[in-house]
């Protein structure tokens, strides 16, 4: 059974580790290549786009791929889509693997928000220092005018590109992160308000917990939507029992 993975997270990689060890599995991990150093999983490992959901159906064909798992990132929505449309046209199973969301504790300020620009706008009336958290894409949304007296530690794997804003700090660094070193961030810079996407997952709460103990306000950008109909799981063994009752 040849299995591709679209994959560049946590769970991506722990199921390529898993799916190795099985008898009979071939796996791909597909990576958008977005970042310059990736953490490659075990098995075959192929990096950049398909071309669209038409590109990745003719790859579904022309490598006899019998089942697609999406364990791309919960703010990848593109290839979520595309993966949803390119499995029914080449009729290979479809399956998603997405880490549960964060939910809020007691003690926790959260403001939930629908998108970047959205969180940029509620800004100005919370704070001046910024934690950033979204990763280097997107910055364009905090380099308007109207929070050029506003600071940014913006930390992201990767260098970002301009667009960004005006007054800001890069911090290159790659989770998992510890509760201390998020609170010694906070206290080290000053900051009153962090910014966040609801990634999920353990490798990133730090900072959550973090801010609550600081008595911050966390801007918390929700999910997107995902595509009807796909059958889900949270986690990287209940894909590896999904591909087994495949198998037979």
């Amino acid at each position: 059974m040849h299995v591709l993975i679209l994959g560049g997270t946590t769970e991506g990689r722990r199921l390529a580790e898993l799916l190795a060890d099985e008898p009979g599995v071939r796996v791909t991990s597909s990576l958008a290549g977005r970042v310059a150093a990736p953490r490659l999983p075990p098995g075959e490992v192929r990096v950049g786009g398909f071309g669209g959901a038409a590109g990745l159906a003719a790859w579904l064909r022309q490598h006899h791929v019998d089942a697609l798992i999406d364990a791309t990132h919960p703010f990848a929505g593109t290839i979520s889509f595309n993966a949803a449309k390119a499995a029914a046209d080449a009729h290979v199973p479809l399956l998603a693997l997405r880490r549960p969301g964060w939910v809020a504790s007691e003690g926790d300020d959260w403001r939930p928000v629908g998108s970047l620009e959205e969180a940029a706008r509620v800004l100005p009336g919370l704070g001046r220092r910024v934690f950033l958290t979204t990763g280097r894409m997107g910055l364009a949304a905090f380099a308007g005018p109207e929070l050029g007296t506003h600071w940014f530690l913006v930390r992201s794997v990767d260098a970002p590109e301009p667009p960004f804003p005006a007054r800001m700090e890069v911090l290159l660094d790659r989770g998992p992160f510890t509760l201390d070193g998020e609170r010694e961030i906070l206290r080290a810079h000053r900051v009153d308000v962090v910014v966040t996407k609801d990634s999920g997952g353990s490798a990133t709460a730090p900072k959550l917990a973090a801010a609550r103990e600081a008595g911050l306000p966390v801007v918390v950008v929700r999910r997107p939507a995902g595509p009807d109909g796909v059958t889900g799981v949270a986690t990287p063994e209940e894909a590896v029992a999904w591909v087994r009752a495949l198998g037979g």
